[in-house]
Formats: structure tokens, sequence, C-alpha cells
């Protein structure tokens, strides 16, 4: 938490701490599993004003939630004087979970403070309902197939995979649910060896799209690779400044608030990804609503949505974005935004 000592009264202050959100159930991916999300909340008061902004550290990345806040403390006199903005926000931090959590509070905090929302400070359109992917988390194949059935009103499955019988897994769930849409996600789990031996045999079960396959080191191996399943970067693609090296690799980016650092640098990556004809899809680390309901702007025009996470929480913040299904509807400004 930061002093409020010798801090004039009508200046923004800004408040960090952890927030710790159970999930329904046990999430399990191919690094491990967890049963709750761990996220930093930062908020920007002034009066009655308060902007808001919730980013989840991802240790794949080095981060922790104790070094994020670290972080976020190190610099909030300067976000508090207004030496740091949104607009100057991306030289002061990284990419990463700090500075997105400080982003969506400045965002937040501006729209509040000019009466204004979000998305026309920002000049896009005006948000609408989106169809969001629902996460199977790794299991055996019939643990998978089983979980699937119970989703099977969902018209869009994202598998997590990368494990030994991964082949089974898919099939298992194909055969649970015939008429849902598939996208896998090996979490760099897999070998080029398997990539290859893989494809077709996706393609055969209706699998529309491949998140980072390969570890983020071996993904030359896609170049010339022929594919009739696009394969989407993951772990690859962070920022903008990403994509050049991933032309010729991947089909799609996938963009998550939480790698771009930020709903003003992913704005960027979102434009730039599309000048480079890449596919998009919109993706979201484990955490409440709050953490998703920027991500819902950028996903306006995507080709795949992945913000699921809320769903995936025993309890969400209150109040909570609104799923009918997998319909997803854009936040309430009492939310974000």
């Amino acid at each position: 938490m930061i002093s409020s000592l010798l801090r004039p009264p009508d200046r923004p202050r800004l408040n960090v701490h952890e927030n710790r959100f159970p999930l329904d159930r046990a999430f399990t991916i191919a690094r491990g599993s967890k049963e709750a999300a761990r996220v930093v909340f930062v908020e920007i008061l002034e009066g009655t004003r308060r902007g808001r902004g919730e980013a989840v550290p991802y240790g794949r990345y080095g981060e922790t939630v104790e070094g994020v806040i670290e972080a976020i403390e190190a610099v909030a006199p300067d976000v508090e004087t207004g030496m740091i903005n949104r607009r100057n926000l991306t030289r002061a931090l990284p990419p990463g979970a700090a500075r997105n959590a400080i982003d969506l509070a400045l965002w937040d905090f501006d729209a509040k403070r000019g009466e204004s929302a979000v998305w026309q400070i920002a000049a896009l359109g005006e948000p609408h309902r989106l169809v969001t992917a629902y996460t199977i988390s790794l299991d055996t194949p019939d643990a998978m197939a089983a979980r699937a059935a119970e989703e099977a009103h969902r018209p869009l499955l994202k598998l997590k995979l990368g494990a030994e019988g991964d082949l089974d897994r898919v099939q298992a769930v194909r055969a649970a649910v015939p008429r849902a849409r598939l996208i896998v996600d090996a979490n760099e789990g897999w070998t080029p060896a398997q990539l290859v031996h893989y494809l077709p045999h996706l393609e055969a079960a209706g699998v529309e799209l491949i998140e980072q396959p390969l570890p983020q080191e071996e993904e030359q191996a896609l170049a010339g690779l022929k594919r009739g399943v696009p394969i989407c970067a993951d772990e690859s693609c962070h920022v903008a400044s990403d994509l050049p090296q991933l032309v010729g690799l991947y089909d799609a980016v996938n963009i998550k608030l939480d790698k771009a650092g930020g709903f003003t640098a992913a704005l960027e990556l979102l434009q730039a990804a599309e000048e480079a004809e890449f596919r998009i899809m919109v993706g979201c680390m484990v955490g409440s609503s709050l953490a998703v309901a920027p991500a819902v702007l950028l996903a306006q025009q995507a080709h795949w949505v992945d913000l699921d996470a809320p769903l995936l929480l025993a309890r969400d913040r209150q109040p909570g974005l609104r799923y009918d299904g997998s319909m997803l509807y854009p936040a309430s400004v009492s939310l974000w935004g």
C-alpha cells in the first residue's frame, strides 16, 4: 500500500494490492495446475473518481505477484504527480503485468474524469456482444470428453493440450461434442516432429486453430510447414515489435493485455497485426472480470475470442461481466471503461 503521508489532498493517489479468486475447479495446462487466480489490483483515486485495473503475473515470463506489486510501487509517485500517464507509460515500464495494471487504471480513470467511455477515447466503434471460447483444461481423454459433453451447449471449445496422448484427447472430445467448434492450445508442449504428425489428424477432427504448438526457441521449424490448420503465436507474440520475426511462421497472433503491458500497447499490436495480415485472437490470463473487460474492446473484430476467465472462477468481482452461455457482453461503466 502506498503511503499517503505528505500527499496534497487534491492529488490522485494510487493503491495496489493482491486479490485472490478461487477457481470453480482445478485448472491444468502443460506447465502445471492452479486452484486460485492471484491477481494484482490497482486503483487511482481522486475525490469521487476511481480508475481500476487488474493484471495477472505469469511465471512463464518470470513474474510474481510480489515482484509486480514492487514494480508498481516504484513508479506510483510519478503516476500520482502526473509525470507518468498513459501516453508515456510504455517508456517508464517494460511490457508485462505491472504496466498492464497501471495502464488499465489510467484508461478507466481518464474515462471517469472525462465522463466518457474508453471506446470513445480510443476512437473505437461501440462494442457489441461476442461469442467466447470456453476452456477444457488438460486431463485424461475420458475426463476431457466428459467435461466437453457437460459444455456441449457452447459453440466454441478450447482444449488445453501439451502432453502424451494429445491426439486421443482431441478425438475423444470430438466424439463427445460432434457439433462444437474446436481450437487447441499446446502451450509450447510439442516437438516439431509431433506437430507434423498431429496436423493431418487435427485437420480431420475439424480443429480450426492451433495455439503455440512449439517452444519459442524452436518456432523456426514452422517456416514453410504445410498446414491445413492455422497456427497462432501466443508466447512468441507480446508487442508490435515482435511481429516482423513472426511473418512466415504463424498465421495468427494471440493478443493479451498482460503480455502487451496494457490497453495502449495492445491497441498498437492489434493495428500492426492487422496491417501485417495476421488473423487475430484475443485472449486473457485467468483473472476476474476486471482483467477481462478491456479485452472485450480489443476483441470486437477478432477471428477468435478467448475471454472465458470469469467463467472459470468460483467467485468473481461484483459487478462482473455478463455472460449468457458463451455470449459475452461489453462491460458496464461501473466495472471498467
